[in-house]
């Protein structure tokens, strides 16, 4: 599987503010491979902004579609004019390992729960706008086995296709390449095999 995620280092994050009827909206993105990620970057947001109102947050630790790495927080405004609202606007983004939190200083205007929401909505696509992208590819390990004099030609074969070798472990007969395959791609090695005049093996675990 293919997929994009936030273009973020470590403990850095995307910031964007909306302001509606007074009310400030400081929503925030990260990538967020795991969940103490996201709760990393929701520590800052209430760290930097301990006098903000609320502090609604939603992630998505694994691709788009998750159903278990996920979930979202209205933080004490009504229930469902937040947390679901932004969840709502990352899944549909089709966006992996992210996380979000939109920090709400309240200007003194009620929005009603659906301002609320659209507000919440609003904050997190203006925010997903500009927000820098890479595509993620999910591997599976896959072992090769090839001789002494054939391992500089597989490794220029696999970086050819953009396979990394992830593991070399040398022996008495050879080296045994542990690669990362895309898991959406078959595993066809006839050419490497064409190229290396048969000298190559696919190990199975045993």
């Amino acid at each position: 599987m293919r997929y994009a995620v936030p273009d973020l280092p470590p403990g850095r994050w995307q910031e964007r503010e909306l302001e509606v009827e007074k009310s400030r909206f400081i929503a925030w993105l990260c990538h967020a491979p795991n969940t103490a990620a996201f709760e990393a970057m929701l520590a800052e947001a209430r760290r930097l902004h301990p006098n903000a109102s609320h502090h609604c947050s939603a992630w998505i630790a694994g691709p788009p579609g998750e159903q278990t790495a996920i979930g979202f927080s209205d933080d004490g405004e009504p229930g469902g004019t937040a947390g679901r609202p932004m969840f709502q606007v990352l899944d549909g983004a089709a966006l992996g390992q992210v996380g979000c939190v939109v920090t709400r200083y309240f200007g003194g205007t009620k929005l009603g729960t659906g301002g609320l929401a659209r507000a919440y909505s609003r904050a997190v696509a203006q925010a997903l706008e500009a927000l820098p992208r890479r595509e993620v590819v999910e591997r599976a390990p896959l072992r090769l086995k090839v001789d002494f004099a054939g391992e500089a030609e597989a490794r220029a074969w696999l970086a050819e296709r953009d396979v990394p070798v992830e593991q070399a472990d040398y022996g008495a007969e050879g080296v045994e390449l542990t690669v990362g395959w895309p898991s959406d791609t078959p595993a066809d090695l006839s050419a490497l095999e064409t190229r290396l005049r048969g000298r190559l093996a696919l190990l199975q675990d045993d």
